[in-house]
Order: C-alpha cells, then structure tokens, then sequence
C-alpha cells in the first residue's frame, strides 16, 4: 500500500474510532458519583422544604434534612445545569448547557428531558439556558445566552422561542428570572433589567451599565447585584434606583433572603453580605475558611452554599 493511502487508511479509521467513542451528553444519563457533592453547584433551589442542588455534568443532588445530607438524583443528560424552580413541592423545572430543560415531578429526585437545544437549530446545542421560572404547572419562561427566551403554556409538553417577549435587539445574554412578590424581573448583560407588565417586559434604567445577576427583594425595596460587586436599589417597584455599597469589589451572582426575611447576598471569593434594613446598607459575616460562592439558599436558620468546592452549610446570627 502506497504510503498516502495507508495514511489515509489509517486518519479514516481514526475518524471512525473517535465517532464511536463519541456520546452526546444530551443522550448521556449523569453518572453516579459519592463526590457529587464536592463538585461544581451552580444553582440551588427549594421544592416545598426540600433543597435541590444542580451543578456539572448533569449533577442534581437533594437534602431534606437543610444541607446536612444529601443524595444524588437521577438525571438522563450529563450537560451541566446552572438552575431549577419548582411550581409546586413536586413539580420542577431545571435548566442548563446545551439548552436543556428538565421536569421533575417528584421534587427534584428524578428528571426527565423536555427539551434540548438541538429543537432551536444548528447552533441551539451551543447555547446555555441560565434559569427558568413558572408562574404555575402550566405557564413557564426560560431565558439565557443571546439573549434566548423560551415560553411555555403547557407545563413543558411544548417549548417556544420568544424573542419578542423582551426588548434585546443586541441579543444581550439574560442571567436570572426572578419573582418578588406578584412580580416577575429579568436580568442580564450591560445592566439589563426588566420588569413584566401585561404580557411584555419593560426595562428599568438603573445607574449601573455592567452584568447583573439577579434580583432580591420584598414589598419595600428590591436589590439588583452584579460585577465588581455592584448593587443598585429601588423602593418604588424599579422606576427609580440608587447604587449602594456592598463593601467588595468581586462578583456577586447570587442572592436570597434568609428566614427572618434579611437580604443575603455572596460572592465570588465567599463573602456573605447581610442586610438588616431591606437593602440599604449590607454588613459582611464571618465565615471560617471561607470559599468561593455560586449560590445560596435558606433552610431555616441555616445558609446553604454552592460553588466550586461542591456544598457547605452556616449558621446566620
């Protein structure tokens, strides 16, 4: 055999090899790991008292007892998810890379694919979904990079592209759907921020151009976090804001408020902010050893954390 047939030989079985070893992580149930825990977690979520944490490939892990145990769940994609909500204590939704969207109808222990990015395209399977919200069972939202939002009005059975929903001609990447009260906001890229009115979402001009991340906030104020550790606050429902100090200077992507209702708010490099005032000012807590931060979630007196590190829980004063 000449030499630049075997060569050609021998590039096409490798081809071939590669194709067969090849598995889509959309077709690839997550694997079972006793260091899940320690993993990557991206998101936390509650379902009823139930906390549900999701993070790389394809991870879900769930605690009833707030944090102090967990067990992993069965998931059929192994993409990595970033957020979940649930509707009720049973029903979930969860999102993440590859446009996937997941239902749980068990409060996070088990979860089947109702979609995926390959149904938006070429290029679907690129882009990431970063968080989903429903309203009820039936009627949902998910929003993520280029500025993607899907729609639901059937509890998932059938996922549509919504572009027009949000005013993002820049396709701008959207972060976090956030409910506060009856309303529902949106934020993202270059200080986007949106607030649902009727069947649209409006923008709220806030003094901040960078990303932010999201939004928490009772009836009297709402605080909306971003890089370099910007807040920006509103008391009249987001037709004005003011900036405050968070005392940091890294990210903040991640926000919650604790059982005696306190705004907490972490961080990239593990702070834990805490607001007494709804927001007005922020005081940080001491944590020992502390580590960097992608999510938080209460269970009564405890505050669960998620990062890169996997899971830990600390108790608020």
């Amino acid at each position: 055999m000449k030499r630049r047939t075997l060569l050609a030989a021998l590039a096409a079985h490798g081809v071939a090899a590669h194709a067969a070893a090849f598995k889509d992580v959309l077709d690839t149930p997550a694997a079972t790991s006793p260091l899940a825990e320690r993993g990557l977690v991206v998101g936390l979520a509650k379902a009823g008292e139930r906390l549900v944490a999701l993070g790389q490939r394809g991870h879900v892990l769930t605690s009833d007892d707030a944090g102090k145990s967990w067990r992993q769940s069965q998931v059929p994609v192994s993409s990595d998810l970033v957020a979940a909500h649930f509707a009720t204590p049973e029903l979930g939704w969860a999102v993440g890379h590859d446009g996937v969207i997941l239902h749980s109808r068990d409060g996070g222990l088990s979860w089947s694919r109702q979609f995926d990015g390959r149904q938006l395209g070429p290029q679907g399977a690129e882009t990431p979904l970063l968080d989903v919200h429903f309203d009820d069972a039936q009627h949902g939202l998910a929003v993520g990079a280029f500025g993607t939002v899907l729609r639901t009005d059937d509890g998932g059975a059938r996922w549509q592209a919504v572009p027009s929903l949000i005013d993002n001609p820049q396709g701008l990447h959207l972060y976090a759907l956030r409910r506060i009260g009856a309303e529902l906001f949106v934020a993202g890229e270059q200080g986007l921020l949106f607030k649902r009115e009727a069947d649209r979402f409006t923008q709220l001009k806030t003094p901040y151009a960078g990303t932010l991340f999201g939004v928490v906030g009772n009836e009297r104020a709402l605080v909306a976090h971003g890089l370099r550790g910007n807040l920006v606050r509103s008391t009249d429902g987001g037709r004005s804001w003011a900036a405050v100090q968070s005392g940091v200077a890294v990210g903040l992507p991640a926000a919650t408020l604790d059982a005696r209702g306190r705004f907490v708010i972490v961080s990239q490099a593990g702070h834990v902010l805490l607001s007494h005032d709804d927001g007005a000012s922020f005081a940080p807590q001491k944590i020992e050893r502390p580590l960097p931060v992608a999510a938080v979630a209460a269970a009564g007196a405890t505050l669960v954390l998620g990062g890169p590190r996997g899971l830990r829980s600390i108790a608020l004063a």
